[in-house]
């Protein structure tokens, strides 16, 4: 019934977006034809209107054809929006290419020579914007079904594990993923023992009498690691019957995020963590936006410096720029830059420790600058060198690296990147004399999820999230 369920779905939503594709074309032709802004004559309408119905007629399939191999109509509850927004931007950027390939190797031919190079753009504007838009509408309908107990699926889990237990856990909490645990298999644990309302139900060696009822739709193997001799078996009896089936992995004890999985000429080969900036290309990309960025905020923020530094200047003597030795890519050492926010006697003191609130040797410029992030300014100069970033983790200093590498399980991997002026864990609110642990599972969820897209979405929270430093003192 499922496997029914999802091929209905399957017609719905290639016929749906059939229909978004020719709305889209055809608002496009509208705007440019049916409206004064483009002036085009009465003349080109006519002699151009079986044209443009022809190249309609190519579009569409020709855009279904395309959705189809950017894995837009496989199945996947759980994928998310952004994933989804890439695979249509991806389709018809090369929708577009096609389109300006053709008119461009046509340019001789009068129709080509006169197809609106203006309604080819506005089409593939008009186009993404409908068909997320839709695709978003649809995919709240499904799961304020799947949530209400409509298209379910229902799985079966083999094995009673940390990966059993991480499943459930994610099932339970997303109902709208429509997914139903009938059970679980193991030969461990005694029957009817019960985990978030799953019970065990039986041993492995039951799974081809539960398969042979047919009321399955997917089967989910997520044995112990101790257990993985029976994996062979397990597969077997679940490829013979034409279940769907799934392996969850029960190594999150030592792998705990995102592998990357590559392709040795047939061999499978699992990293242990996946980090995007170790790309020539990415690593590449990131550092010129970290100098455009640092140059155009050094002369945005050119005044407010110079104004901290004659309050500075004023208020206390001493030298303006405070220096730090942290710890940075590669875990080798640097001097961090800060305004100086302290009494000039106290300044050696500064270098080992921050004093608390309210302590007498912050100056009381200092305490605004440090309330308001003002004295971290100068690393926009650390960038420049490049021992920092604008965005990635936080740097420490050397001490706090050696007991914090020995105390945080993974702590050292966030040396594996840049670090940065601010940062995803910053903008959580997770700075200063908060969570350390919370501070890494952010960065670490940062280096392993990196795009300029995130970078940019990071800097835009900072304006409103990460100035205000609410344990400054």
């Amino acid at each position: 019934m499922i496997k029914d369920n999802q091929k209905r779905l399957n017609h719905f939503h290639v016929v749906l977006d059939a229909l978004v594709i020719l709305f889209s074309y055809a608002l496009a032709w509208f705007i440019v034809n049916g409206t004064p802004w483009f002036n085009v004559t009465t003349h080109n309408k006519s002699a151009m209107a079986a044209v443009y119905l022809m190249a309609g007629a190519a579009i569409v399939p020709s855009y279904l054809i395309l959705y189809a191999f950017f894995h837009l109509y496989t199945p996947k509850r759980v994928q998310g929006r952004r994933v989804e927004l890439a695979n249509l931007f991806k389709a018809n950027i090369i929708g577009l290419l096609a389109i300006s390939l053709i008119l461009y190797l046509g340019g001789k031919n009068e129709y080509f020579h006169n197809f609106s190079r203006s309604m080819v753009f506005l089409f593939f504007g008009i186009n993404i914007a409908a068909e997320f838009l839709i695709r978003n509408l649809l995919r709240i309908c499904l799961r304020s079904l799947r949530s209400k107990g409509y298209n379910q699926k229902h799985l079966l889990l083999v094995g009673y594990s940390r990966a059993a237990e991480g499943f459930i856990d994610r099932v339970s909490t997303n109902p709208e993923w429509g997914y139903k645990i009938r059970g679980i298999l193991d030969d461990h644990e005694e029957w009817g023992k019960e985990y978030k309302g799953v019970r065990v139900i039986g041993k492995i060696r039951d799974l081809n009498t539960i398969l042979e009822l047919n009321t399955l739709d997917e089967i989910a193997i997520t044995l112990s690691i101790r257990e993985y001799e029976k994996l062979e078996r397990i597969v077997a009896g679940c490829e013979k019957s034409g279940v769907h089936t799934k392996f969850i992995p029960d190594y999150n004890n030592f792998i705990p995020t995102k592998p990357f999985m590559e392709d040795l000429l047939g061999l499978p080969v699992i990293h242990i963590r996946h980090v995007p900036l170790t790309s020539m290309v990415n690593a590449t990309m990131k550092r010129i936006v970290d100098l455009v960025g640092a140059i155009a905020a050094l002369i945005l923020f050119s005044p407010v410096m110079l104004l901290t530094v004659a309050a500075i200047k004023l208020t206390s003597p001493g030298p303006v720029i405070f220096s730090q030795e942290r710890v940075g890519l590669h875990n080798k050492p640097f001097k961090m830059y800060k305004f100086r926010s302290m009494e000039v006697q106290s300044a050696a003191k500064e270098k080992s420790q921050w004093t608390r609130q309210g302590d007498p040797r912050v100056t009381p410029i200092g305490r605004f600058i440090r309330k308001t992030s003002i004295d971290e300014m100068p690393q926009l100069f650390n960038v420049l060198k490049g021992d920092m970033s604008l965005v990635g983790p936080r740097p420490e200093r050397p001490f706090f690296v050696e007991k914090f590498k020995e105390e945080i399980p993974r702590y050292m991997i966030k040396h594996q990147v840049r670090p940065g002026m601010t940062g995803w864990a910053q903008v959580n609110g997770y700075r200063g004399d908060t969570s350390i642990t919370k501070r890494i599972e952010h960065d670490l969820y940062y280096i392993e999820n990196w795009t300029l897209g995130f970078d940019f979405k990071i800097l835009f929270l900072t304006v409103f999230k990460g100035f205000i430093n609410k344990n400054a003192y």
